[in-house]
Protein backbone atom coordinates (compact mmCIF):
# COMPACT_ATOMS: atom_id res chain seq x y z
CA UNK A 1 0.00 0.00 0.00
CA UNK A 2 1.42 3.45 -0.85
CA UNK A 3 2.36 5.61 2.09
CA UNK A 4 0.37 8.58 0.75
CA UNK A 5 -2.89 6.69 1.21
CA UNK A 6 -2.39 6.16 4.97
CA UNK A 7 -4.59 8.27 7.30
CA UNK A 8 -2.22 10.13 9.63
CA UNK A 9 -4.93 11.91 11.72
CA UNK A 10 -5.22 10.65 15.36
CA UNK A 11 -8.25 8.60 16.33
CA UNK A 12 -11.19 10.45 17.97
CA UNK A 13 -10.28 8.90 21.34
CA UNK A 14 -7.06 10.97 21.53
CA UNK A 15 -8.64 14.28 20.51
CA UNK A 16 -8.90 16.12 23.86
CA UNK A 17 -9.02 19.78 22.80
CA UNK A 18 -7.41 22.28 25.21
CA UNK A 19 -5.29 20.89 27.98
CA UNK A 20 -6.61 20.40 31.49
CA UNK A 21 -4.39 23.18 32.86
CA UNK A 22 -5.70 25.63 30.25
CA UNK A 23 -9.30 24.85 31.14
CA UNK A 24 -8.51 25.18 34.86
CA UNK A 25 -7.01 28.64 34.39
CA UNK A 26 -9.93 29.78 32.20
CA UNK A 27 -12.65 28.71 34.58
CA UNK A 28 -10.72 30.05 37.60
CA UNK A 29 -10.41 33.47 35.97
CA UNK A 30 -14.11 33.36 35.06
CA UNK A 31 -15.05 32.55 38.66
CA UNK A 32 -12.94 35.40 40.06
CA UNK A 33 -14.46 37.81 37.52
CA UNK A 34 -18.00 36.78 38.45
CA UNK A 35 -17.30 37.17 42.19
CA UNK A 36 -15.82 40.66 41.71
CA UNK A 37 -18.66 41.71 39.40
CA UNK A 38 -21.28 40.45 41.85
CA UNK A 39 -19.66 42.21 44.79
CA UNK A 40 -19.45 45.55 42.96
CA UNK A 41 -22.49 45.66 40.65
CA UNK A 42 -24.81 43.00 42.26
CA UNK A 43 -25.20 41.16 38.96
CA UNK A 44 -26.47 37.92 40.46
CA UNK A 45 -29.00 39.47 42.86
CA UNK A 46 -31.94 39.06 40.41
CA UNK A 47 -30.85 35.47 39.76
CA UNK A 48 -30.74 34.81 43.50
CA UNK A 49 -34.23 36.22 43.92
CA UNK A 50 -35.56 34.03 41.08
CA UNK A 51 -33.81 30.93 42.47
CA UNK A 52 -35.07 31.63 46.00
CA UNK A 53 -38.63 31.97 44.68
CA UNK A 54 -38.33 28.83 42.55
CA UNK A 55 -36.83 26.75 45.39
CA UNK A 56 -39.36 27.92 47.97
CA UNK A 57 -41.88 25.11 47.26
CA UNK A 58 -39.04 22.56 47.43
CA UNK A 59 -37.93 23.99 50.77
CA UNK A 60 -41.46 23.76 52.10
CA UNK A 61 -41.69 20.16 50.88
CA UNK A 62 -38.41 19.20 52.57
CA UNK A 63 -39.47 20.88 55.82
CA UNK A 64 -42.85 19.10 55.85
CA UNK A 65 -41.61 15.85 57.55
CA UNK A 66 -39.86 17.79 60.33
CA UNK A 67 -42.95 19.93 60.91
CA UNK A 68 -45.16 16.85 60.96
CA UNK A 69 -42.99 15.11 63.54
CA UNK A 70 -42.91 18.28 65.61
CA UNK A 71 -46.70 18.53 65.48
CA UNK A 72 -47.07 14.92 66.65
CA UNK A 73 -44.62 15.53 69.51
CA UNK A 74 -46.39 18.71 70.58
CA UNK A 75 -49.72 16.86 70.51
CA UNK A 76 -48.63 14.50 73.30
CA UNK A 77 -46.83 17.07 75.44
CA UNK A 78 -49.00 20.07 74.67
CA UNK A 79 -51.78 19.43 77.19
CA UNK A 80 -49.51 19.27 80.24
CA UNK A 81 -47.52 22.24 79.04
CA UNK A 82 -50.69 24.27 78.44
CA UNK A 83 -51.91 23.53 81.97
CA UNK A 84 -48.58 24.58 83.47
CA UNK A 85 -48.59 27.78 81.40
CA UNK A 86 -52.14 28.54 82.53
CA UNK A 87 -51.19 28.17 86.20
CA UNK A 88 -48.14 30.43 85.76
CA UNK A 89 -50.20 33.00 83.86
CA UNK A 90 -52.82 33.14 86.61
CA UNK A 91 -50.12 33.69 89.22
CA UNK A 92 -48.51 36.44 87.14
CA UNK A 93 -51.87 38.19 86.60
CA UNK A 94 -52.58 38.12 90.33
CA UNK A 95 -49.11 39.44 91.19
CA UNK A 96 -49.17 42.21 88.56
CA UNK A 97 -52.73 43.49 89.07
CA UNK A 98 -51.60 46.25 91.41
CA UNK A 99 -48.75 47.22 89.08
CA UNK A 100 -51.12 47.42 86.11
CA UNK A 101 -53.41 49.82 87.94
CA UNK A 102 -50.46 52.06 88.80
CA UNK A 103 -49.27 51.93 85.20
CA UNK A 104 -52.68 53.10 83.95
CA UNK A 105 -52.57 56.05 86.35
CA UNK A 106 -49.05 56.98 85.25
CA UNK A 107 -50.05 56.79 81.57
CA UNK A 108 -52.93 59.20 82.14
CA UNK A 109 -50.64 61.61 83.98
CA UNK A 110 -48.08 61.35 81.19
CA UNK A 111 -50.69 62.17 78.55
CA UNK A 112 -51.82 65.25 80.49
CA UNK A 113 -48.22 66.46 80.88
CA UNK A 114 -47.58 66.01 77.16
CA UNK A 115 -50.67 68.05 76.33
CA UNK A 116 -49.62 70.80 78.73
CA UNK A 117 -46.09 70.95 77.33
CA UNK A 118 -47.35 70.65 73.71
CA UNK A 119 -44.93 67.80 73.07
CA UNK A 120 -45.14 65.78 69.91
CA UNK A 121 -46.49 62.28 70.64
CA UNK A 122 -44.22 59.32 70.01
CA UNK A 123 -44.19 57.88 66.50
CA UNK A 124 -46.02 54.57 66.34
CA UNK A 125 -44.00 51.69 64.91
CA UNK A 126 -45.52 49.41 62.31
CA UNK A 127 -44.95 45.71 63.01
CA UNK A 128 -45.12 42.47 61.05
CA UNK A 129 -45.04 39.00 62.58
CA UNK A 130 -42.89 36.27 61.01
CA UNK A 131 -41.70 32.73 61.66
CA UNK A 132 -38.14 31.43 61.54
CA UNK A 133 -37.81 28.65 58.94
CA UNK A 134 -34.18 27.56 59.33
CA UNK A 135 -30.63 28.77 59.90
CA UNK A 136 -28.60 30.04 56.96
CA UNK A 137 -26.29 27.35 55.52
CA UNK A 138 -23.20 29.59 55.69
CA UNK A 139 -21.14 28.38 58.71
CA UNK A 140 -19.15 31.65 58.88
CA UNK A 141 -22.18 33.89 59.54
CA UNK A 142 -25.03 34.04 62.03
CA UNK A 143 -28.19 34.35 59.97
CA UNK A 144 -31.70 32.90 59.92
CA UNK A 145 -34.38 32.76 57.21
CA UNK A 146 -37.95 33.90 57.93
CA UNK A 147 -41.16 33.22 56.00
CA UNK A 148 -41.93 36.86 55.09
CA UNK A 149 -40.58 38.69 52.02
CA UNK A 150 -41.04 41.79 49.90
CA UNK A 151 -44.52 40.68 48.84
CA UNK A 152 -45.56 40.93 52.51
CA UNK A 153 -44.05 44.40 52.99
CA UNK A 154 -40.58 43.49 54.33
CA UNK A 155 -37.84 46.01 53.50
CA UNK A 156 -34.09 45.71 53.84
CA UNK A 157 -32.83 47.11 57.14
CA UNK A 158 -35.95 46.35 59.19
CA UNK A 159 -35.15 45.54 62.86
CA UNK A 160 -36.19 42.11 64.13
CA UNK A 161 -37.09 41.48 67.79
CA UNK A 162 -38.46 38.64 69.88
CA UNK A 163 -40.16 38.62 73.28
CA UNK A 164 -36.82 39.29 75.03
CA UNK A 165 -35.23 42.03 72.90
CA UNK A 166 -33.36 42.80 69.68
CA UNK A 167 -32.67 39.71 67.60
CA UNK A 168 -31.11 41.18 64.44
CA UNK A 169 -31.79 43.04 61.23
CA UNK A 170 -33.07 42.12 57.76
CA UNK A 171 -30.14 42.21 55.34
CA UNK A 172 -31.66 40.49 52.29
CA UNK A 173 -35.31 40.49 51.27
CA UNK A 174 -36.63 38.06 48.64
CA UNK A 175 -40.21 37.90 47.34
CA UNK A 176 -41.29 35.13 49.75
CA UNK A 177 -38.49 34.90 52.31
CA UNK A 178 -35.90 37.14 53.96
CA UNK A 179 -32.49 36.74 55.60
CA UNK A 180 -32.00 38.13 59.09
CA UNK A 181 -28.47 38.83 60.34
CA UNK A 182 -28.33 38.22 64.08
CA UNK A 183 -26.73 40.64 66.52
CA UNK A 184 -24.06 38.02 67.24
CA UNK A 185 -22.79 38.08 63.64
CA UNK A 186 -19.29 39.46 63.06
CA UNK A 187 -20.65 42.25 60.81
CA UNK A 188 -23.49 43.31 63.13
CA UNK A 189 -23.31 46.61 65.04
CA UNK A 190 -26.05 48.12 67.24
CA UNK A 191 -25.86 51.61 68.82
CA UNK A 192 -26.67 51.17 72.51
CA UNK A 193 -26.98 53.22 75.69
CA UNK A 194 -26.28 52.13 79.26
CA UNK A 195 -29.53 52.32 81.24
CA UNK A 196 -27.70 53.05 84.50
CA UNK A 197 -25.27 55.74 83.32
CA UNK A 198 -26.88 56.86 80.01
CA UNK A 199 -23.48 56.45 78.32
CA UNK A 200 -23.69 55.65 74.62
CA UNK A 201 -21.64 53.11 72.67
CA UNK A 202 -21.75 50.52 69.90
CA UNK A 203 -22.16 46.78 70.49
CA UNK A 204 -20.55 44.42 67.96
CA UNK A 205 -21.14 40.72 67.41
CA UNK A 206 -18.62 38.01 68.27
CA UNK A 207 -19.66 34.82 66.43
CA UNK A 208 -16.97 32.66 68.07
CA UNK A 209 -18.69 32.76 71.46
CA UNK A 210 -22.14 33.70 70.09
CA UNK A 211 -22.04 36.84 72.17
CA UNK A 212 -21.40 40.56 71.77
CA UNK A 213 -18.71 43.07 72.66
CA UNK A 214 -18.83 46.75 73.64
CA UNK A 215 -15.81 48.23 71.87
CA UNK A 216 -13.95 51.53 72.02
CA UNK A 217 -14.87 52.26 75.65
CA UNK A 218 -12.26 53.95 77.83
CA UNK A 219 -10.52 51.84 80.43
CA UNK A 220 -11.90 54.03 83.22
CA UNK A 221 -15.47 54.06 81.85
CA UNK A 222 -18.26 53.55 84.36
CA UNK A 223 -19.37 50.08 83.22
CA UNK A 224 -20.25 47.32 85.67
CA UNK A 225 -21.19 43.68 85.34
CA UNK A 226 -24.96 43.38 85.09
CA UNK A 227 -25.59 46.73 83.37
CA UNK A 228 -28.45 46.61 80.86
CA UNK A 229 -27.86 48.04 77.38
CA UNK A 230 -30.73 49.32 75.24
CA UNK A 231 -30.93 50.77 71.74
CA UNK A 232 -30.15 54.48 71.67
CA UNK A 233 -32.17 55.22 68.52
CA UNK A 234 -29.45 57.50 67.08
CA UNK A 235 -28.84 55.35 63.98
CA UNK A 236 -32.30 55.87 62.52
CA UNK A 237 -32.88 52.10 62.30
CA UNK A 238 -33.64 50.68 65.75
CA UNK A 239 -36.29 52.40 67.90
CA UNK A 240 -34.97 53.68 71.22
CA UNK A 241 -35.48 51.66 74.39
CA UNK A 242 -35.26 48.08 73.06
CA UNK A 243 -33.22 45.68 75.25
CA UNK A 244 -30.05 44.46 73.50
CA UNK A 245 -27.62 42.86 75.96
CA UNK A 246 -26.25 42.72 79.49
CA UNK A 247 -22.65 43.26 80.57
CA UNK A 248 -21.14 39.86 81.39
CA UNK A 249 -17.47 40.75 81.99
CA UNK A 250 -15.30 43.88 82.15
CA UNK A 251 -11.56 43.45 81.55
CA UNK A 252 -9.59 46.64 82.23
CA UNK A 253 -6.09 46.07 80.85
CA UNK A 254 -3.19 48.29 81.82
CA UNK A 255 -1.52 47.98 78.40
CA UNK A 256 -4.54 49.33 76.51
CA UNK A 257 -6.51 52.56 76.59
CA UNK A 258 -9.77 50.70 75.99
CA UNK A 259 -11.54 48.17 78.19
CA UNK A 260 -12.63 44.80 76.87
CA UNK A 261 -16.32 44.46 77.71
CA UNK A 262 -18.12 41.18 76.95
CA UNK A 263 -21.90 41.18 76.57
CA UNK A 264 -24.61 38.55 76.73
CA UNK A 265 -27.50 39.14 74.27
CA UNK A 266 -30.96 39.11 75.81
CA UNK A 267 -32.49 37.49 72.72
CA UNK A 268 -32.16 33.74 72.18
CA UNK A 269 -32.25 32.91 68.44
CA UNK A 270 -31.76 29.19 69.08
CA UNK A 271 -34.93 29.00 71.19
CA UNK A 272 -37.08 31.47 69.24
CA UNK A 273 -39.65 30.47 66.63
CA UNK A 274 -41.79 33.58 66.12
CA UNK A 275 -40.34 37.10 65.70
CA UNK A 276 -41.58 40.60 65.06
CA UNK A 277 -40.35 42.92 62.29
CA UNK A 278 -40.34 46.68 62.96
CA UNK A 279 -40.37 49.56 60.53
CA UNK A 280 -37.03 51.46 60.55
CA UNK A 281 -37.12 54.83 62.28
CA UNK A 282 -35.72 56.58 59.19
CA UNK A 283 -38.80 55.58 57.17
CA UNK A 284 -41.17 57.40 59.54
CA UNK A 285 -39.40 60.74 59.97
CA UNK A 286 -40.98 63.56 57.90
CA UNK A 287 -38.85 65.39 55.35
CA UNK A 288 -37.65 68.83 56.37
CA UNK A 289 -39.06 71.64 54.17
CA UNK A 290 -36.55 73.48 52.02
CA UNK A 291 -37.50 76.95 53.31
CA UNK A 292 -37.45 75.94 56.98
CA UNK A 293 -33.78 76.82 57.50
CA UNK A 294 -34.03 80.22 55.77
CA UNK A 295 -37.29 81.09 57.57
CA UNK A 296 -35.83 80.24 60.97
CA UNK A 297 -32.69 82.30 60.37
CA UNK A 298 -34.51 85.41 59.02
CA UNK A 299 -35.73 86.75 62.43
CA UNK A 300 -32.29 86.31 63.97
CA UNK A 301 -30.70 88.23 61.09
CA UNK A 302 -33.21 91.08 61.40
CA UNK A 303 -32.64 91.32 65.16
CA UNK A 304 -28.89 91.51 64.69
CA UNK A 305 -29.24 94.31 62.10
CA UNK A 306 -31.56 96.35 64.35
CA UNK A 307 -29.20 95.98 67.29
CA UNK A 308 -26.21 97.12 65.20
CA UNK A 309 -28.10 100.17 63.91
CA UNK A 310 -29.13 101.13 67.44
CA UNK A 311 -25.53 101.05 68.67
CA UNK A 312 -24.34 103.07 65.67
CA UNK A 313 -26.98 105.77 66.30
CA UNK A 314 -26.01 106.11 69.94
CA UNK A 315 -22.39 106.67 68.98
CA UNK A 316 -23.30 109.67 66.74
CA UNK A 317 -25.38 111.60 69.37
CA UNK A 318 -23.58 114.72 70.81
CA UNK A 319 -22.72 114.86 74.49
CA UNK A 320 -25.18 116.89 76.62
CA UNK A 321 -22.55 118.34 78.98
CA UNK A 322 -20.12 119.51 76.26
CA UNK A 323 -19.58 123.34 76.20
CA UNK A 324 -20.63 125.33 73.13
CA UNK A 325 -17.99 127.00 70.98
CA UNK A 326 -17.84 130.87 70.96
CA UNK A 327 -16.02 133.25 68.73
CA UNK A 328 -14.72 135.69 71.48
CA UNK A 329 -13.05 135.40 74.79
CA UNK A 330 -15.09 134.89 77.97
Amino acid sequence: MPLATLDRSPPPFFKQGPSAFTRLMFFSALAVFLMVADGRWKLTHPARAVMATALHPLQELLLAPARGWESVTHYFYGIDEARAIQVRAQRMVTAQSERVMRMDQLERENERLRELLALRPRIEVKTLSAEILYDAPDPFTRKVVIDQGTTHGVITGAPVVDESGVLGQVTRAYPLTSEVTLVTDKDAAVPVVNVRTQQRGVAYGTPQARGMELRFMAANADVQVGDVLQTSGLDGIYPAGLPVAKVARVDRRADSAFARISLTPVAHPDNTRHVLLLEPESAKLPERPEGAASASSAPDLAARKAKAAHHAGKGKEPAKDAPKETGGRP
